[in-house]
């Protein structure tokens, strides 16, 4: 598809982990440089209460892990669809409503979309996950209903949404030459949605394409659970997690759970926690364990935490093994983390994501064998164990990777300027 003139509106990546803008025009690529030059920008506020601040992105983690107290908000994207988006979370002594904490992120979010454009936008295509919520459709309307309510009261005038994967398609699909049956794998940060859909430059012009979509289907798992398994499993029994009481009970694991996801950290933080900890002290068998969690705790530290098991994951997607280094536990504290035990606590999560594109291949109608492209995109596609069982159920299919984070949002460019020109 050429582009003549700039597209006049813009498309939206919102994404768990990291949100990308995209925008078409003549002789440019898409993606948009929203912080420090590079297209993506990491889903996250902090709250600095020593310089009385708000910072989003890679600029507010880095204040945070710097050391500056305050309160740090990531995974945002994961408020939506849950319960705690209609609550409130207490902010530098005020209560903030889920709300409108996400509104301040997408009205950055817009703001460096039109700086880096150099021009306004009223109307937007965001990405949504093929679900925001897995088997209950209303709660699933009701997510995409407040991220549009939200982008309103961001600015936008006109919203509209595109499944990812199916963005991820259209990306794909200015840069082949013929036509392919493709599986488009979108494994984000908090979702993996799958896409079978019929791709080649002469249909690329049609402006209905519903024919062309054979199937859709997804699952609510993506590269934040596979960082909360690997916690789990290998992190936080060095803070108790899995050890004995003197009464001969296991220590509650309420705590950890809260610890290994991203957007529950800072539930560890109240002062019923704290009390609780205290009285589970007296009762540890391993207390050395104990005086970790508590220090964890006491400097706030959980997405410090968190932030290192996710580079040891990344790392691990690459290599045999990850050392985490811990001095802020414990002076000198080093924990290697080895690609088998990754893989030992990924099995479930991979098992149902390979199930859910079972599922949609089935319900397609289609051979595995008259699939020609596998296109991966999303930053946990790069996961070894899950790329290689969703390339084993299409053994024909040659494999593609697109951008790993910019793929979705360059779609999304495309399918902004298909509706509104």
């Amino acid at each position: 598809m050429s582009v003549e003139a700039p597209a006049r509106a813009c498309g939206i990546d919102f994404g768990t982990s990291n949100s990308t803008a995209g925008w078409l025009r003549p002789g440019q690529p898409p993606m948009l440089a929203l912080e420090d030059g590079k297209p993506t920008l990491p889903s996250v506020i902090f709250f600095n209460a020593e310089e009385n601040t708000t910072s989003v992105g890679q600029a507010g983690l880095n204040q945070y892990l710097e050391g500056y107290e305050g309160r740090l908000m990531r995974a945002l994207k994961s408020l939506l669809g849950s319960k705690l988006m209609e609550g409130k979370t207490e902010i530098q002594g005020r209560s903030l409503p889920y709300m409108e904490l996400l509104t301040q992120f997408i009205t950055e979010l817009k703001r460096r979309t039109e700086t880096a454009a150099g021009r306004p936008f009223e109307q937007a295509v965001f990405g949504r996950p093929v679900f925001f919520v897995d088997d209950d459709s209303a709660a699933d309307n009701k997510a995409e209903a407040t991220l549009a309510a939200i982008a309103r009261s961001a600015g936008f005038s006109e919203v509209s949404f595109q499944y990812e994967p199916i963005a991820a398609a259209y990306h794909y699909e200015r840069q082949i030459e013929r036509e392919e049956l493709v599986l488009i794998s979108d494994i984000g940060g908090g979702t993996s949605d799958f896409s079978l859909i019929r791709l080649s430059p002469q249909r690329a012009l049609a402006t209905d394409r519903r024919e062309d979509l054979l199937a859709n289907g997804g699952v609510h798992i993506g590269g934040t659970n596979f960082d909360r398994q690997l916690s789990l499993a290998g992190v936080m029994p060095l803070l108790g997690h899995g050890s004995l009481l003197k009464r001969g009970l296991i220590m509650p694991s309420s705590y950890y759970l809260n610890l290994a996801t991203w957007h529950t950290i800072n539930q560890a933080y109240t002062r019923r926690t704290w009390n609780d900890l205290q009285e589970l002290y007296l009762d540890t068998q391993a207390p050395e364990a104990l005086d970790r969690l508590l220090q964890l705790i006491r400097d706030r530290a959980g997405h410090w935490l968190a932030a290192q098991v996710e580079e040891a994951k990344i790392a691990l997607s690459a290599g045999d093994s990850a050392t985490l280094r811990l001095d802020r536990l414990t002076p000198g504290m080093c924990h290697t983390l080895s690609r088998i035990e990754f893989e030992h606590a990924s099995v479930e999560l991979v098992e149902q994501i390979v199930t859910t594109l079972g599922t949609l291949l089935a319900n397609a109608g289609v051979k595995r064998e008259a699939v020609d492209t596998i296109f991966f995109t999303g930053g946990a596609s790069g996961v070894p164990m899950l790329r290689e069982r969703i390339a084993a159920i299409l053994p024909k299919a040659r494999r593609m990777e697109g951008d790993l984070f910019g793929s979705v949002g360059a779609g999304l460019a495309v399918e902004a300027q298909r509706r509104y020109g």
